[in-house]
């Protein structure tokens, strides 16, 4: 299966560190990112994303002309950019290089809210269903686990992924030990005799638990809603000019409707995201199925506006405070303010960095696009 069908998801956190050093300083009351002079007459965006399944509809989209076709009503210019490398993706954006880009919330907040930039989650795409997996060596359970090294991405949503997995079963991280592998090698780091377990995401997932003892003891699926996939944009950008995020979640509605469609049209579609992939069809379909897209936009809406959003991302804030992640200046969980629809905040409230804005969304639903 070809490698380039990945997400490689690992943080860039500390290549910022500078950057979150300064943002997690000295606060002031927080003014939802006022636009500049220069924002304001932009009218002009790149957006960056890469490769994984529930990211290929924005391949499809700028392929089909779709993207043009909300831009033009919008009167602004989207250009959509294909980068190689997940975190140089988070590093472009975080550095104001893109206006946007496609990331899980573990990273948007570990990466450019950390560093300082306001960014906002303009619509939720999915979450890992299945996605992400810990596999054992000839071992039956997840206690199992205990006392093993566990190679996987270190501070990467698999590790994150690791940490709730050993929660239910009552260990701690420190009942492990993690050995740092990229995604490029851990395949071919199980066949090592002194692997014994290790944690990953598809299509590396589907490959390692092919092979013999190979025991999927947890996976994404115990954990619904924790690893959010979805397009994070400037806050200051969405602010001078908000038909960046009307045409931006017009675009991916569209795009999302022919996804699921299980007609001509649709499968033409998903063939040709595949191919973008560089997977076939199979392959991709097969990642589709333990991926939970938020199709329509009252999906979307709902799972925007649930506790149980708030819930996840204080699970996901907490880990990333404990490794580490909020930067050399952070001196509590709370440094970094996340808000979520009706007011409510984690965090410092004069210090919001992270935004799950459900209002372009909310246009969709009402038919306002």
């Amino acid at each position: 299966m070809s490698i380039q069908f990945t997400r490689k998801r690992f943080m860039a956190a500390l290549a910022v560190s500078a950057l979150a050093l300064a943002s997690c300083g000295p606060k002031t009351a927080d003014k939802t990112a006022p636009a500049s002079p220069a924002a304001a007459a932009k009218t002009e965006y790149k957006i960056g994303w890469t490769i994984y399944a529930g990211w290929m509809p924005w391949a499809y989209a700028q392929q089909a002309g779709i993207v043009k076709k909300w831009a033009d009503k919008y009167g602004v210019n989207i250009q959509l950019v294909q980068i190689n490398d997940y975190v140089e993706s988070l590093n472009q954006y975080s550095a104001g290089k893109l206006d946007g880009v496609t990331a899980t919330n573990m990273d948007s907040l570990t990466v450019p809210a950390a560093a300082g930039r306001d960014t906002t989650v303009l619509m939720i795409g999915d979450y890992s269903n299945g996605n992400d997996g810990v596999i054992l060596k000839n071992g039956a359970t997840l206690a199992d686990i205990k006392g093993r090294p566990v190679n996987l991405v270190e501070l990467s949503v698999s590790h994150y992924l690791l940490a709730r997995a050993l929660e239910t079963a009552g260990l701690k991280m420190a009942d492990v030990k993690t050995v740092n592998t990229s995604d490029a090698d851990i395949v071919a780091a199980y066949s090592a005799a002194d692997t014994k377990a290790l944690v990953t995401w598809n299509p590396q997932l589907s490959e390692v638990k092919k092979m013999p003892g190979a025991t999927e003891v947890f996976d994404s699926s115990k954990i619904p809603g924790e690893i959010l996939d979805g397009l994070s944009v400037s806050t200051e950008a969405l602010k001078a000019n908000p038909n960046l995020g009307k045409a931006l979640v017009g675009i991916w509605y569209e795009v999302m409707a022919l996804t699921v469609a299980q007609t001509p049209e649709g499968k033409a579609a998903r063939e040709q995201m595949a191919k973008l992939s560089g997977a076939d069809l199979a392959s991709f379909e097969s990642q589709l199925k333990t991926t939970h897209l938020y199709a329509d936009p009252k999906s979307a809406l709902s799972a925007t506006v649930s506790p149980d959003l708030v819930t996840a991302n204080d699970r996901v804030r907490k880990f990333s405070f404990s490794m580490g992640l909020f930067g050399q200046g952070a001196k509590s969980v709370d440094d970094i303010g996340i808000s979520f629809p009706g007011g409510k905040t984690l965090g410092d409230p004069n210090n919001v960095k992270l935004r799950f804005d459900p209002s372009y969304v909310q246009m969709a639903v009402d038919g306002k696009l």
